[in-house]
């Protein structure tokens, strides 16, 4: 049945694979988008309709909510000036979004905000984490459970459901681009030994889970990891970059987390001249030095009704060959 979803952060990496396949499928799309936004993608699907505004705003999100049968909440900062600007806009935006949807949507299917592996912190031990940890060590991270916290606190009001993935990777990302244009200049980016462990979505597999929770039967308020189902150490993921780069990296030591500090205060020092957000801070070290990011979607698997396509390698020689295709390498 064709059903009109709102997704937020729709120009965004994740939200645009979302938008995606929900055209792909025939549905009819709507996309909050702000008027400075790169649209171009989205203007090439069918059946998707732009409105523009912002999560920070909440008259335009209930506009844009207006006869939506369900809604993928994927707008979020991942860096931030300061803590109050992460809060700004993932905490109170989505604040402003469930809010948009109990006066004007009251009677939706599902609301499916995207969270993150961060909310619950890395493993210490190398094993999954659990689903009841919350142990954030970013700004960012707490920022996320504060709002996945708004989202349950809404479950008897609206049905809703939390998706927690690890890093996404994929075509159109910017963020996890920088490690593939790393090894592809030659030099592998390692912090420490580089045996740190991780779990990994690619992005259309993850766009998928945020589809199958629309319609999924499962009780409103839980919250669910999202990854490809397996762990992957760091050194050996780098290694299948070089293999889809068909490069072999010159410098293959690892970075002291001193030095990685060093340029993090560099990095801010730079963001703070230019009033712009980075992604590289102190901050960020706390996530980045962690020895293990790793959790297990097995319950995710089995509720939502969803198995992930792409693992790893696979993975990485999709994305340098759109990256390739895209003139980006």
């Amino acid at each position: 049945m064709t059903k009109r979803v709102l997704v937020t952060g729709a120009s965004g990496f994740l939200g645009s694979h979302v938008a995606e396949q929900l055209a792909a499928s025939g549905h009819q799309v709507v996309c909050l988008v702000r008027k400075s936004s790169n649209v171009k993608f989205l203007q090439t699907l069918e059946g998707v309709e732009l409105a523009y505004g912002a999560v920070e705003d909440r008259d335009s999100i209930k506009a844009a909510m207006l006869g939506a049968n369900a809604v993928i909440h994927s707008a979020g900062a991942v860096k931030a000036r300061t803590p109050e600007e992460f809060h700004a806009i993932n905490v109170a935006g989505t604040e402003n979004a469930l809010a948009a949807a109990r006066e004007v949507a009251p009677d939706i299917e599902r609301f499916v905000f995207v969270s993150s592996l961060t909310v619950v912190g890395p493993s210490l031990d190398g094993k999954p984490v659990s689903r009841d940890s919350r142990n954030p060590v970013t700004h960012y991270g707490r920022s996320k459970l504060a709002a996945e916290d708004a989202v349950v606190a809404q479950k008897d009001n609206l049905p809703v459901v939390v998706l927690r993935p690890p890093m996404i990777y994929g075509p159109r990302d910017n963020e996890s681009f920088a490690f593939f244009q790393s090894v592809s200049r030659r030099f592998l980016p390692i912090v420490g030994s580089g045996d740190n462990t991780m779990s990994v979505i690619y992005a259309s597999d993850a766009a998928s889970a945020c589809i199958k929770a629309i319609t999924a039967d499962i009780p409103s308020g839980n919250r669910y990891f999202v990854d490809d189902g397996r762990i992957y150490v760091w050194k050996a993921m780098l290694g299948d970059i070089e293999s889809a780069l068909g490069k072999k990296a010159l410098g293959r030591f690892g970075i002291p987390v001193g030095a990685l500090k060093f340029a993090a205060f560099a990095s801010e020092a730079m963001g703070k001249a230019t009033g712009k957000a980075v992604m590289l801070t102190r901050d960020k070290i706390n996530e980045l030095a962690a020895p293990h990011w790793v959790c297990d979607s097995l319950e995710t698997r089995r509720d939502l009704g969803w198995e992930p396509l792409v693992d790893w390698p696979e993975g990485t020689r999709r994305a340098v060959a759109w990256y390739r295709a895209n003139g980006w390498l």
